[in-house]
């Protein structure tokens, strides 16, 4: 929901930004990296071995002989998107939230998108590569609406822009622009779920030029439009 940190497990290795989703294995030891700074916030799903088999099969991944993961992280998408938003709206606004039925559409969906990937293959970026981008990280989640062009935010990390872009991008599965993108998206959903702010304010505060632009992208991420998603939580 908030922050980053490292985590490590017995698979692989990732940094975990709002958004990803982090993936553990039956009876693997693993731990989380919090050197660069404090308050993260996470929502976590535990299952038990057999309910999480019973969701691969009905997935229609019963090829596997374990319900197993290859990788640490899904990195933020667009498929995991609408489910990270309805979690974190379901936390702070205390809304009447299933989850249940959240938890089983979650596993649903992490399993179709994990079937057939194979573990990452490149190395753990330096300490301090990783360091300068998880500042990045903290600016952009202080005011995602501010002006976060690529210039600018690899001068903050003082890296020139290409390195900056393929340091970021390998340690976060995003872009910079698609990061800062959905940081606002996601600031936008809790506007929208708890407050009474005009749509247009809240796309203009979020730090998009326009409506029609914001209304666009928000439907691409969350699939319905911002006043509906505003209907659907605020009744």
């Amino acid at each position: 929901m908030a922050g980053a940190f490292e985590y490590r497990s017995e698979t692989a290795a990732a940094l975990m930004t709002p958004g990803a989703a982090m993936l553990g294995n039956e009876g693997e030891c693993f731990e989380c990296g919090h050197r660069h700074r404090a308050g993260d916030r996470c929502i976590a799903f535990r299952y038990q071995p057999e309910y999480f088999e019973r969701v691969f099969a009905d997935a229609g991944v019963a090829s596997r002989r374990h319900a197993s993961f290859p990788a640490a992280r899904i990195e933020p998408s667009r498929a995991l998107a609408p489910y990270v938003a309805a979690a974190s709206t379901g936390v702070t606004t205390a809304a009447n939230m299933a989850w249940d039925e959240l938890a089983l559409t979650l596993a649903a969906r992490v399993v179709r998108i994990v079937d057939g990937t194979s573990a990452p293959g490149d190395k753990p970026l330096p300490p301090g590569a990783l360091a300068r981008v998880v500042e990045t990280l903290r600016w952009i989640e202080e005011a995602p609406e501010a002006e976060m062009g690529l210039d600018r935010l690899a001068l903050r990390a003082r890296l020139s822009p290409y390195h900056f872009l393929r340091t970021f991008e390998r340690a976060t599965g995003a872009t910079p622009h698609q990061y800062v993108l959905r940081a606002r998206l996601r600031a936008a959903a809790q506007r929208l779920a708890d407050a009474p702010d005009k749509i247009v304010e809240v796309a203009l505060d979020c730090g998009f030029a326009d409506l029609s632009n914001f209304n666009r992208a928000f439907r691409a991420e969350f699939g319905m439009a911002p006043r509906g998603y505003r209907r659907h939580w605020q009744g």
